[in-house]
């Protein structure tokens, strides 16, 4: 090997100790551990290397990088501090119930690649260079107070730390000292956000019925917080409950679940990840016990469709052990038509009965908020492509709707949509301002809105742009809406979004006053994720967090 060679590997690996001085100090880690960070302490005066692009972390300590031209020398260190972040990550949620996220993204039972991914995100959207060299320490720092039962959005986090250093230059805080003194309100709290365990059953196991259980069960990090206890079906044939089981395990568009699944024939449990899911049959609501099954004042989630009124949906309070009801429809009469994010201010500890409204509005409310917000809506049309549904038909047959008898698989079918009517229990003043059609396409998930609109301020298309890509950063409606510069996205890309919408910035079309956007969104998990926080809020559950909603 050539001197230049040797010199250029010896740059490559500067900032790879492995050595006793080298361990976290943290309480998650064994004291013996010998962690390889990517931080050597280098003298204030070192120019070479801040003019070479290293980050400074504060009182001399620098993140340093791999050579600009070793791509899979950088790959591989941020590969390794991802490995060293994941138990920490791990026992954070699972000991201490705090989780940790990237700009809503949550990273607790995550992979490798899904973390990295997600720095990968903000470094685009957010136009900087946070990456695993910056949040490692950062993490790492955050180990090391007590924390217990809260949210932190450890993106947010380190970009606010990297703001500091960029700021403060030479004088800017150490690591440890900034994130102990941001976290200040957070550290010792240790109080949880609910007194008593909330039971919840999910009424109906269809579509929206499994993935709500994937999530519920991915959020269960203590037994003390929420517990999903049962599931209610119809009785089924011989080997109903492998069937359904199968069905809740093996998904042909959102992948299999992250877990371990077992069945218990004895008991009529599904053992998923540890929790016991009892599986309950029954033809209606009035007619089940809850408390023969351990279950008490239980949030009941009607994912049916069955009863969409107060005197059907009342049905599931009169069973012994339930509490109260979420609907996973758009409600009829006087029931509370909830938006997360936008009107869910509206909900008491006094409500029985509400709704979640539907997809299509979970979607297209946040944006509209926003945008008339700012801008003012004179009128507008909203246009839905939506993925087929299971009340069509697989090849033409019968069915009570003018057009949904005809093929699914084979046809475009026009069809009406409630959507735009129902923004305006959300929103009140978009009152006789909407129209809205729906368009049911051949595929199986991921839907498109179509806002035509013309606004009372005139704007450009870069203003509106940046506009909403700063509401999916750093607004409190960052879970409703998201936001992609992406030249080439398609539907499938958006499987799995967890945000209620998806800004396709490269299709906004705006001339003076007059707007169209294209928002895409995952009918069925990014809806779930909406009604997922809406049970957290009917049930009194509220995690403080960092940030402190804007």
């Amino acid at each position: 090997m050539g001197a230049a060679a040797t010199s250029k590997t010896a740059d490559n690996c500067i900032a790879i100790q492995f050595s006793k001085q080298a361990r976290i100090n943290s309480a998650f880690l064994a004291e013996d551990t010998v962690a390889s960070v990517a931080l050597t302490m280098l003298s204030q005066d070192n120019s070479a290397l801040l003019k070479s692009g290293n980050k400074r972390l504060g009182k001399g300590v620098f993140v340093v990088r791999p050579s600009v031209d070793d791509y899979f020398g950088d790959w591989k260190q941020r590969e390794q501090l991802v490995q060293e972040m994941i138990p920490v990550l791990g026992r954070l949620f699972s000991q201490h119930n705090v989780g940790i996220f990237i700009y809503g993204r949550p990273l607790h039972n995550r992979s490798v690649t899904f973390i990295m991914k997600a720095h990968r995100f903000v470094r685009q959207i957010e136009r900087n260079e946070m990456s695993e060299f910056e949040s490692h320490p950062v993490l790492m720092a955050m180990a090391k107070l007590d924390l217990s039962h809260v949210q932190i959005d450890l993106g947010k986090l380190t970009v606010r730390f990297m703001e500091h250093q960029e700021k403060r230059g030479k004088d800017a805080k150490g690591v440890d000292e900034f994130v102990r003194d941001e976290l200040a309100y957070l550290a010792g709290v240790n109080h949880k956000p609910i007194e008593k365990c909330q039971h919840v059953v999910l009424y109906g196991f269809g579509r929206i019925g499994r993935l709500m259980a994937r999530l519920l069960i991915e959020r269960t990090s203590t037994s003390e917080i929420m517990q999903l206890k049962a599931i209610v079906v119809r009785p089924g044939g011989d080997g109903d409950l492998r069937k359904r089981a199968s069905l809740f395990s093996n998904d042909s568009v959102h992948g299999a679940f992250q877990g371990t699944l077992r069945v218990d024939e004895k008991s009529n449990s599904l053992i998923a990840n540890g929790n016991e899911i009892k599986v309950i049959y029954a033809n209606s609501p009035e007619e089940i016990d809850y408390t023969k099954y351990g279950i008490e004042d239980a949030l009941i989630i009607d994912n049916t469709g069955m009863w969409r009124d107060e005197e059907g949906l009342s049905k599931h309070l009169q069973a012994k052990g339930a509490a109260k009801v979420i609907l996973t429809a758009p409600g009829k009469g006087d029931i509370k038509n909830i938006v997360y994010g936008i009107n869910d201010d509206l909900i008491t500890p006094e409500d029985k009965i509400i709704t979640a409204a539907s997809c299509t509005t979970n979607a297209i409310a946040p944006v509209l908020k926003v945008l008339n917000d700012k801008f003012g809506i004179i009128k507008g049309h909203v246009e839905t492509v939506h993925a087929y549904t299971n009340d069509q038909n697989l090849i033409d047959n019968y069915h009570k709707g003018s057009r949904r008898g005809r093929s699914a698989a084979l046809n475009m079918v026009l069809t009406e949509t409630g959507a735009a009517k129902a923004v305006v229990k959300a929103i009140p003043e978009l009152e006789g301002k909407l129209t809205g059609n729906a368009i049911r396409v051949p595929i199986p998930n991921v839907s498109m809105a179509i806002m035509n609109l013309t606004l009372e301020k005139a704007t450009t298309r870069d203003e509106l742009n940046e506009f909403l890509r700063d509401i999916a950063l750093h607004s409190k409606l960052q879970n409703q809406i998201s936001y992609t510069e992406a030249q080439d996205a398609v539907s499938s890309d958006f499987v799995g979004s967890r945000e209620a919408g998806i800004v396709d910035s490269n299709a906004t079309i705006v001339n003076d006053n007059h707007v169209v956007l294209y928002l895409w969104y995952d009918n069925e998990f990014g809806y779930c994720c909406q009604v997922g926080r809406m049970v957290y809020k009917m049930a009194g559950i509220i995690y403080p967090q960092y940030p402190l909603e804007e």
